[in-house]
């Protein structure tokens, strides 16, 4: 590498507090050659919160695209059998999206960056105040997604989802159009930016303050959280198990403004990591004999 990129990654080099070397495993170096936390060692009281596309499934052209794979809901189970149940999902999906993917398996679920959430028992927590003021501005961004080819809107319900994949050169159009609209809403809204989306959403709930709520419930209140994501709107919750003594995964390129401590470099390592976590909880386990 030549000495002046070597300079750079070293300047992106962020410096970070060194977890305990009993509770670190593997290392994956980052994009820039910076020096990792190692993931941590798996342990039965983890709690593990999950985000679903770009961490569980690769992020497709469309939402509609992305199936489940062959094994996942196995894979999950498997992981609620070892963590006592402590297995939850908080994705930007809708909560009613999520369980169509994921049935017939029954997990606990955060939908909409934290909006929407049925909880353990089954109960679900849902804040409707906010959807009908985004009636006001629906018609327009359905307007302006028909006169430009490529965008895509979705509507959540509760957020609208205005993504850009299929016209990148349209990002700060798309920006500028929609800050207009959050501004008609007043300051009870924001723009979740994502990976090539941004969403008009209702302010003050967001991952980090779902992983806070489900912390307070059983079966996760008392245990070590975990978050695994890949995307800015997973930061709030990298944070959140940070502050909790826990630990926070990025799937993908490292960002060096990241919160997360941690790396897995694509969905394919996330996957083989988490099918590795059984087998390892189980070695922990004490001897019942």
């Amino acid at each position: 590498m030549p000495a002046a990129m070597q300079a750079l990654a070293r300047a992106r080099c962020r410096p970070r507090e060194r977890e305990p070397a009993n509770r670190l495993g593997a290392r994956f170096p980052d994009r820039y050659g910076c020096p990792m936390n190692a993931l941590p060692l798996p342990a039965p009281d983890w709690a593990l919160f999950l985000d679903f596309d770009g961490t569980l499934v690769d992020i497709e052209d469309h939402p509609d695209d992305v199936t489940l794979p062959a094994g996942m809901a196995q894979r999950l189970r498997h992981l609620q059998v070892v963590l006592d149940d402590a297995v939850a999902i908080i994705s930007g999906r809708a909560l009613a999206d999520l369980e169509a993917l994921l049935q017939p398996l029954r997990l606990p679920l955060a939908g909409l960056h934290g909006l929407e959430r049925r909880d353990a028992r089954g109960c679900l927590h849902r804040d409707n105040r906010d959807r009908e003021p985004l009636d006001a501005v629906r018609d327009a961004i359905a307007g302006f997604v028909a006169a430009r080819p490529g965008l895509y809107a979705e509507d959540k319900g509760g957020a609208l989802a205005l993504h850009w994949r299929g016209a990148p050169e349209r990002e700060q159009e798309v920006a500028a159009f929609l800050e207009r609209q959050r501004r008609q809403l007043g300051d009870g809204f924001h723009i979740q930016s994502g990976k090539q989306v941004f969403e008009l959403k209702p302010s003050g709930r967001d991952k980090g303050r779902a992983v806070r709520e489900f912390m307070a419930e059983a079966p996760f209140h008392g245990r070590t959280p975990i978050f695994v994501g890949d995307d800015r709107t997973d930061e709030d919750a990298f944070a959140a198990v940070n502050a909790l003594g826990g630990f926070s995964i990025r799937v993908g390129e490292h960002h060096p403004d990241t919160a997360a401590i941690a790396t897995l470099p694509s969905v394919a390592a996330t996957l083989a990591w988490l099918d590795g976590l059984p087998e390892q909880l189980e070695a922990t386990a004490p001897d019942q004999s």
